[in-house]
């Protein structure tokens, strides 16, 4: 497999509105991002995932983009945009923005043009109907929006603010990749792509994920724009499997770097029911799926490792323990991740521990997704209650509470009013703290970082799943003669470990003593890697 720098890198998630604020308007901006570089540097990361910054009215917290040439006045100018690239370059790290082509905001200027006349140019660059159909929208509702000056409906997948776009349209291509290779000309070091498995969509065939011609698009993508430099691409793609993930991150595809898969997130998910409906992972299928990832992906593709992302609940109070076991959960969920074959990828905030948020009332919600789902809740007879707990349990604002950087006011996120509350464990769980504590969280993710960037095996090496007890996560990479293990007790309970490996030498833990392997007892959330023999 031919080496790209993205194979030992780590990317570090910014949500820009919740990161830190440097004027006192209680969001977060561009220039509040520049004066935490140093920390994010300290940590050791390659590049930055930036949560979209471009002009938007906001309806869904950025991804409804009215400019794509602009940036967001509350988080600053194009020349703030343009310091941010240059100071992260600075401390080699990369900014990668979030390309957001499956839709724009009904406030961008094609869509006004289209909504003029069906013989304006601009009209289909949308995707438009005589009659609705049963196509329900991802936030609620139908996803056919009636306009009466034109007398047809839109399509929109998200809010009916967010129109979709017509990738029928050859059109549309030149203009996504005339902006595309603005941002390239800007420095950017690569794209991740917003539920890019839907511009494929043929809504009169019922398909919308993984559509027959979504391929063709990314391979006219690729030599339009990114193909020809060296850049991190990421699709967010809620529909892969290991055989379409090999077309999208192939070596000899010229597609994407990689993609986002969803598999693993979905396990406490009821089966049959909606995403606010969960039940208790069981940790068998989680070692079923990733296996099924790391052994079938192969050399043919390529892994993106994530727990967390802005739309996801903390991976720490979701699967593992942010009570008693908190610190030590949070470090067997890095070791068990980082330790896998991939690109990591951390979210604002999950190094440090950080946890969902006490929501008591829908006022203090600001998710569209979340507010609707209340809303269509309630109607249908719910108890308000249960909607509150489902909201505190996986909603996606507990991912969006502003960054805890100290116990000062507001966790010095801002000297302002935030515009979503901080959690209220801050004065415990912060940048400071944990910078101050040798054994903190952050140091457990630096030395992951710095374990990938320094050894093959952790990038290169073949993966194997080993047998255990079920809530005992286990396996064995190797590389070049060597093998290295890792385990994990994914529980709140004691458990037994068994190997007949013979110890070399200690990678990294979590605090759990290892001195041989023939018989350990695991506390809860033990877990460690070391390099073994036979």
């Amino acid at each position: 497999m031919e080496e790209k720098w993205w194979h030992k890198a780590t990317v570090y998630q910014i949500y820009p509105r919740s990161f830190q604020d440097s004027d006192g308007d209680g969001v977060g901006d561009l220039k509040g991002i520049i004066s935490r570089l140093d920390y994010l540097e300290k940590l050791g990361i390659s590049a930055i995932w930036l949560s979209p910054v471009y002009k938007s009215p906001n309806d869904d917290n950025g991804y409804d983009i009215s400019d794509y040439e602009d940036i967001m006045t509350e988080f600053g100018t194009m020349d703030d945009m343009d310091q941010l690239i240059a100071e992260a370059d600075k401390r080699g790290i990369k900014i990668v923005m979030d390309l957001v082509v499956n839709h724009t905001s009904d406030e961008h200027r094609w869509f006004i043009e289209a909504k003029k006349s069906i013989h304006n140019p601009y009209h289909d660059f949308y995707v438009w109907r005589d009659q609705a159909t049963d196509v329900r929208s991802n936030f609620g509702g139908s996803a056919w929006e009636y306009d009466e000056n034109i007398g047809k409906y839109y399509l929109h997948l998200f809010s009916k603010k967010q129109p979709d776009l017509n990738w029928e349209n050859p059109r549309v291509h030149e203009k996504v990749y005339d902006m595309m290779n603005f941002w390239i000309e800007k420095g950017v070091g690569g794209f991740r792509m917003d539920v890019i498995d839907l511009i494929g969509k043929q809504p009169d065939q019922n398909i919308f994920e993984n559509g027959p011609k979504l391929h063709d698009y990314l391979k006219e993508m690729n030599r339009s724009t990114f193909g020809k430099h060296d850049l991190l691409t990421v699709g967010e793609t809620w529909g892969a499997n290991p055989e379409n993930a090999k077309l999208y991150s192939g070596t000899e595809r010229d597609e994407l770097s990689m993609v986002f898969q969803f598999e693993h997130i979905l396990l406490d998910q009821q089966e049959g029911k909606e995403k606010w409906d969960t039940k208790k992972i069981n940790i068998s299928d989680l070692k079923k799926v990733l296996e099924k990832w790391q052994v079938e992906l192969g050399d043919e593709g390529w892994n993106s490792l994530f727990w967390n992302n802005h739309d996801l609940p903390r991976i720490v109070s979701r699967w593992g323990n942010d009570k008693e076991y908190r610190i030590k959960s949070a470090k067997a969920l890095a070791i068990l991740l980082h330790l896998l074959k991939g690109t990591p990828y951390v979210y604002e905030g999950e190094e440090i521990g950080m946890t969902n948020f006490d929501f008591q009332d829908i006022e203090q919600v600001k998710d569209i997704e979340s507010i609707n789902m209340y809303s269509e809740r309630l109607e249908k007879g719910y108890d308000k209650e249960d909607i509150m707990y489902s909201i505190r349990n996986i909603g996606r604002d507990n991912a969006r509470t502003p960054m805890q950087w100290d116990d000062s006011k507001n966790a010095g996120f801002t000297t302002g009013i935030p515009w979503i509350e901080v959690n209220s464990n801050y004065k415990e769980i912060n940048v400071k703290n944990a910078l101050e504590d040798s054994n903190s969280i952050f140091y457990t993710y630096k030395k992951l970082i710095e374990l990938r960037k320094n050894n093959p095996w952790i990038v290169y090496g073949t993966f194997e799943l080993v047998e255990s007890d079920e809530n005992v996560f286990s396996y064995l990479r190797k590389y070049n003669g060597h093998e290295y293990l890792v385990v994990v007790n994914f529980s709140d309970d004691k458990q037994i470990f068994e190997s007949n490996k013979v110890l070399v030498q200690k990678i990294i833990d979590n605090g759990v003593v290892v001195d041989n392997l023939k018989h350990l007892e695991l506390e809860p959330w033990d877990a460690f890697a070391v390099e073994v023999t036979e």
